[in-house]
C-alpha cells in the first residue's frame, strides 16, 4: 500500500457553535486593521501624486479616503467577540404552568373577604357586604 502524501494540513471540524479562540479573533482583527491602513497609505500616496500632477479636485477623492479610513479601521478593530450570527440565539422563555384558579373562585378573588359560605353556595343578597343583626331587622332598610 502506498501512503498518501498530504500537502495541506487538514483542518479540524467544529462540532459546536462556540466562537473561535481569542488569539484567532485578535489575529483576524489585526489583519483587517493592517489591510485598511495599507489602503489608507495608498490613498495618501495617490492624493499626493494627483495633486502634483495638477488633477485639482480629483485629488480630494483619495484624500477623503485617507482621512476617513482610520476611523473605520479603529472601530472595526475594536469591535470583536460579538456573535457573528445572532439568528441562532433565542431569548429565554421559561415554560411556566398555566395560572391555577381555585374551584368556585368566580367571585371576587377566592370568594369575598370574611364570608362563611361554602364554595358553590348561592351568594347572599347584598353582595359581599356583611350586615349586622340590627341591619337585618325589618324596617331598617
Amino acid at each position: 500500500m502506498k501512503p498518501i502524501a498530504r500537502t495541506r494540513r487538514e483542518r479540524a471540524h467544529l462540532v459546536t457553535e462556540a466562537q473561535p479562540g481569542l488569539t484567532a479573533d485578535v489575529a483576524a482583527r489585526q489583519r483587517r486593521y493592517l489591510i485598511m491602513m495599507g489602503i489608507r497609505v495608498l490613498c495618501f500616496g495617490l492624493t499626493i501624486a494627483l495633486f502634483v500632477a495638477g488633477a485639482g479636485w480629483l485629488a480630494a477623492i483619495p484624500a477623503a479616503g485617507a482621512i476617513l479610513i482610520p476611523y473605520f479601521a479603529v472601530v472595526m478593530a475594536n469591535g470583536g467577540r460579538e456573535p457573528a450570527d445572532t439568528k441562532r440565539f433565542q431569548a429565554y422563555e421559561p415554560r411556566l404552568p398555566e395560572r391555577y384558579s381555585l374551584p368556585g373562585a368566580g367571585r371576587w378573588p377566592a370568594g369575598s373577604p370574611g364570608t362563611d359560605e361554602a364554595p358553590g353556595a348561592a351568594p347572599r343578597p347584598g353582595g359581599h357586604i356583611r350586615e349586622s343583626g340590627a341591619e337585618r331587622q325589618p324596617g331598617n332598610g
